[in-house]
C-alpha cells in the first residue's frame, strides 16, 4: 500500500494566498516592463514606476499581511508585542504602494494610449521675403 503524505496545508487558501498575490505583482510588472521596452517618453516611465510600486504592494507588503507578519492598524490594540507605529508606517506604505501605483500605471496607461491631447507650440510665421523668379526688363 502506497501511503501519499497529505497536501492539505498546501493547497490550503491561506497558503495560496501569499503566493498568488507575489506571482501577480511580479507578473503586472513584468508586463509593463515589456510593454515600454526601448521607450523613454513620460507616459512609459509613469507606466513603469506604477508597475514598480504595485510590485512592492502586491510582492512584499501584502503577503506579509496575509501571513500576519505585519499586524493590521485596526488590531493593533489586541496585540500588545507590536509597536503602533510600525503597524501606521506599514499602513501608510500599503496605500502609498497600492493607491500610488495605480494612479502611476492608470496615468502611464492613458498617455501610452493617447487619451491626454499632445500640446503643439504654434511654429513661428517667417517673415516674407519677396523672391524674384525673373528679371523683369530683361533683355
Amino acid at each position: 500500500m502506497i501511503v501519499v503524505p497529505p497536501l492539505i496545508p498546501l493547497a490550503a487558501l491561506t497558503s495560496a494566498r501569499p503566493v498568488f498575490l507575489i506571482v501577480m505583482g511580479l507578473a503586472l510588472l513584468l508586463v509593463a516592463w515589456r510593454m515600454t521596452a526601448g521607450r523613454s517618453d513620460w507616459g512609459s516611465r509613469l507606466m513603469l514606476a506604477g508597475a514598480g510600486l504595485l510590485a512592492f504592494g502586491y510582492a512584499v507588503v501584502l503577503p506579509l499581511y496575509a501571513a500576519k507578519v505585519i499586524v493590521p492598524a485596526h488590531l493593533i490594540a489586541y496585540h500588545l508585542d507590536f509597536h503602533p507605529l510600525a503597524a501606521f508606517g506599514w499602513h501608510v506604505a500599503k496605500l502609498t504602494a497600492m493607491n500610488g501605483g495605480w494612479l502611476l500605471f492608470g496615468i502611464g496607461l492613458a498617455h501610452r494610449a493617447g487619451v491626454f491631447p499632445a500640446r503643439r507650440r504654434p511654429v513661428p510665421a517667417e517673415p516674407l521675403r519677396p523672391t524674384l523668379t525673373s528679371r523683369p526688363f530683361s533683355s
